[in-house]
Formats: C-alpha cells, sequence, structure tokens
C-alpha cells in the first residue's frame, strides 16, 4: 500500500512538473523580451528613500526620450548603452540637486527577478537584462520597474499597446492574467535552484 501510495505521489509530481514545462519555456521568452530598471538607494532612511524616487523619477524622464524609436528590446538597450554615461550624469545631478553628494553608478546587467506584480501585469521571475543604478552604498531597499516595454507606469491604455506590441498571444495572456500565480511560484522555486548555479554579472559601467 505504501509503494502504491509513493507511486502515486511521485506520479503525480511528474505530472505537475511536465503540464509546467510550457509555461516556464514562455516565462523565459518573456525575460528575454523585457528590459528593467533597478535603483539601489543608499540606505533605508526615509531621505535616501525619498531620494530614490526622485532619482527615478529624472531616469524615466530621460530615457523616455530614448526609447521613443525602439522597436525591440534589443533596440532599447542599446539606446541605454549608448547614453549610459549620460545617464548616470542624470541621475547624479539629481543628487547634488538635492543636497547629497552621493556617487551614482550605472550599469547594464543581467540579474534575477523574483515574480513582481504591477497594476495590470504580473512579470515571471528570472534572469532579465537591466539598467541598475547604485546610489551611495546602494544599501537601501530597492526600486524596480519596467523600462521595455513600458508597463509599470504608462496608463493602462498605453500598457496595453505596448505590452500587445513585444508580447505574443500567449506570453501576453499569462503577464495580464491572475490565474496563473500559482504557476508563477512552482517557476519562481525553480528558477531560484537555478540561479544558485548563476552569478549575477555586469555587462557594462559607468560610474
Amino acid at each position: 500500500m505504501k509503494l502504491l501510495i509513493k507511486s502515486a505521489c511521485i506520479a503525480f509530481v511528474l505530472t505537475v512538473i511536465y503540464s509546467l514545462i510550457p509555461f516556464q519555456a514562455e516565462c523565459k521568452e518573456i525575460s528575454k523580451e523585457v528590459f528593467r530598471l533597478h535603483i539601489m538607494a543608499n540606505s533605508d532612511n526615509e531621505y535616501d528613500q525619498n531620494l530614490k524616487i526622485k532619482v527615478r523619477d529624472r531616469v524615466l524622464i530621460y530615457t523616455q526620450n530614448l526609447f521613443e524609436n525602439a522597436s525591440s528590446k534589443e533596440e532599447a538597450e542599446k539606446l541605454i548603452s549608448d547614453n549610459l554615461q549620460n545617464i548616470a550624469n542624470a541621475a547624479y545631478q539629481e543628487v547634488i540637486e538635492n543636497g547629497y553628494n552621493y556617487t551614482v553608478k550605472a550599469q547594464i546587467t543581467n540579474m534575477y527577478f523574483t515574480t513582481r506584480e504591477y497594476e495590470r501585469y504580473t512579470l515571471p521571475s528570472g534572469m532579465y537584462d537591466a539598467l541598475r543604478i547604485t546610489i551611495g552604498e546602494g544599501k537601501g531597499h530597492n526600486w524596480w520597474c519596467v523600462m521595455y516595454p513600458s508597463i509599470c507606469i504608462s496608463s493602462a491604455e498605453t500598457q496595453d499597446l505596448r505590452a500587445k506590441e513585444v508580447f505574443n498571444g500567449e506570453q501576453y495572456n499569462i503577464v495580464h492574467n491572475e490565474q496563473y500565480q500559482y504557476k508563477f511560484k512552482v517557476v519562481e522555486v525553480f528558477e531560484k535552484i537555478c540561479n544558485v548555479f548563476n552569478e549575477d554579472k555586469s555587462k557594462t559601467d559607468s560610474n
């Protein structure tokens, strides 16, 4: 009897894993189509957290114009790479104008993100290319967003338009449908295990 129960449990687990393979594959494709923003505050002090938001706004205003003609994630990333020093300068200028003398580091990196819910979308966990801005010591709570396609700060109508331009039908359904929450959790556990074997690596740096 115990052997039968054990065999049934193993069969169930294998069935669940097998059913998630297509979903996990689509999640990996989603991560390839997205370019994210990651801002690290100097500390968790209230003034440093407020400064983080101001730097965020400055960076998003600057990069918004860059992305007007970007038709792919690769184009968006190249525009960021070509303007990395200017972005770092804009962020640093915001720091100075607010009366601080923190250093600011801008880099393009490939890093792990947990499952992240925005107002209308959920992005699965995984390794994503991202622009990371580090203010000062970078020891405070972070702020995340999606730079391409812009689906976390745009209007609902613009969010839908940009998401549909970038994601195929199944991918759009995944990020836009709340019924996949349990699958996101399973995929996240799997990604965390895989992430143990992946080091966070920087592709481009600018001080």
